[in-house]
């Protein structure tokens, strides 16, 4: 995930007032997992499709 974007799903995620761990269990992964992908360390094709939920899910 660029560097941006993480930037935003941070900054969406303090707007809507919802902690990672929530964002985590609407995407039914675990958080740890979730920040390997905002961060950059996870970008496999699994990884993608997650990246278009977050996505959807915070309107970015």
């Amino acid at each position: 995930m660029p560097e941006d974007l993480s930037i935003r799903v941070r900054s969406e995620l303090y707007k809507k007032k919802m902690k990672q761990k929530e964002l985590a269990a609407i995407l039914g992964i675990s958080n740890a997992y979730l920040s390997d992908i905002i961060n950059g360390r996870k970008d496999g094709p699994k990884a993608q499709e997650h990246v278009k939920h977050i996505r959807k899910i915070l309107s970015i």
